[in-house]
């Protein structure tokens, strides 16, 4: 029986570590290499062909947002599964936008994780409980007005394509060349006229709208 081949992205050893040890308990399941940042992952899909690929998303060199994207441009086939601690942050559309299968938090049991890589393996996409409810909680939100995009400032919209992208307001300011006080306020202003609660519902709205 052929194997399902994985490789492990994320820049603690010891994490790596942890999920190499409950892999090689599997019998349908092997570790085909390791990587520590997105570059280098992209580089050992490109050597190694994975079937799964677990892919942190708070890097150096590399974020997992922009690793995702890249391989699953490069390599379709390749299925990748977002493996953080975070779910409050803004990557969670993003990281779905840029192909990831699935999205899941690092405080899962081993045997979840197991049974996730299989998951995607077979083409499904395992979420994470607290993931898949605030995905739910963004699709629920208030809609925003037919004409709620046109309310916004030319600045705003540029603002909203980067909330879309995952980025905080430290890289939107570098990004627009603006004080990071100065995105913050963009932020709130753009979470005010559209109705959203948070950033995670506003990259979710800027995806569902092509922007980002």
């Amino acid at each position: 029986m052929d194997k399902i081949r994985v490789l492990i992205v994320d820049d603690h050893a010891m994490v790596r570590q942890g999920i190499a040890t409950f892999i090689e308990l599997q019998d349908d399941i092997e570790l085909v290499g390791e990587a520590a940042n997105g570059r280098e992952a992209m580089a050992r899909v490109a050597q190694l062909r994975p079937d799964v690929v677990l892919m942190d998303l708070v890097m150096p060199e590399m974020d997992g947002v922009t690793a995702t994207r890249e391989i699953r441009a490069r390599h379709p086939e390749v299925k990748v599964l977002a493996l953080t601690s975070f779910v409050n942050d803004t990557q969670i559309a993003p990281v779905l936008q840029a192909g990831a299968a699935g999205y899941l938090l690092k405080d899962l049991s081993a045997g979840e994780l197991m049974q996730a890589i299989r998951a995607a393996y077979r083409g499904e996409t395992p979420l994470a409980p607290a993931v898949a409810k605030k995905l739910v909680e963004g699709i629920a939100a208030p809609r925003a007005e037919p004409d709620a995009l046109a309310q916004l400032t030319e600045r705003e919209r540029e603002v909203l394509a980067l909330l879309g992208r995952g980025l905080s307001n430290k890289e939107i300011a570098a990004q627009l060349s603006i004080s990071e006080k100065t995105a913050k306020f963009h932020v709130s202003g753009i979470l005010g006229k559209l109705r959203l609660a948070d950033r995670t519902q506003a990259a979710l709205f800027a995806a569902k709208h092509g922007l980002g």
